[in-house]
């Protein structure tokens, strides 16, 4: 199944699939004692769980230094959850800073331990709540944690103020159906459509937001 991600990314080395191809035995194994993945998704893991992660990569590519920056690149990922859009990301950009955080400490065992395995040196974790985060981001994403405005509250003040990318500083969110009502005091959020990336069923309704906060 991880071969789908090399059909959608060509450009991925032999290291990066091979991370990829490890992700559905160590879910697998660690789902099993602590469930941080619907046991309906667990067959479905590299669509639903990895490449939805990856949606992100058609909105931006984070970049691998930034001008007068020490570190480069930082995101922050709030509700990781398993690990999820963080790991994968984090495999497809190896030189960029990520930051996983999740209130529920044993879902950090699950993400510590899959880092470790896949000997990702560019992920750090934090067992605890994003409003409590200490440092800046360049982007803050997420999947449906919780509503926009709520999410916008938590994490509003952890975006830096230099953008060096082709997007604004901001939110890059993984969510799902209709968003009028969510982002109508949102004016500046911007819509991308997995459906016009991915051509499974299960991308239909999902969708990146972006919304810049600096």
């Amino acid at each position: 199944m991880h071969q789908i991600i090399k059909e959608h990314f060509p450009h991925i080395t032999d290291h990066q699939l091979e991370q990829f191809s490890r992700l559905g035995d160590l879910y697998a194994e660690w789902n099993a004692q602590i469930n941080v993945i619907s046991r309906k998704d667990i067959d479905q893991l590299y669509t639903r769980h990895v490449l939805h992660s990856l949606g992100i990569v058609s909105v931006v590519r984070f970049r691998e230094s930034l001008p007068n920056k020490t570190g480069g690149t930082r995101v922050l990922d709030v509700g990781t959850g398993g690990g999820f859009p963080g790991i994968p990301l984090a495999i497809m950009f190896p030189k960029t800073s990520f930051h996983l955080i999740d209130a529920i400490g044993k879902k950090i065992k699950v993400v510590d331990a899959v880092v470790e395995a896949l000997g990702l040196t560019n992920v750090t974790t934090e067992h605890g709540r994003a409003e409590k985060v200490k440092g800046r981001f360049d982007f803050v994403v997420s999947r449906a944690v919780t509503n926009m405005p709520d999410f916008v509250s938590w994490v509003r003040n952890k975006i830096r103020k230099e953008s060096c990318h082709n997007l604004k500083n901001g939110i890059l969110y993984l969510k799902g159906g209709d968003l009028t009502e969510e982002l109508k005091d949102f004016p500046k959020a911007q819509i991308y459509e997995l459906e016009d990336v991915f051509e499974d069923p299960f991308f239909e309704t999902k969708k990146v937001v972006h919304l810049p906060l600096k």
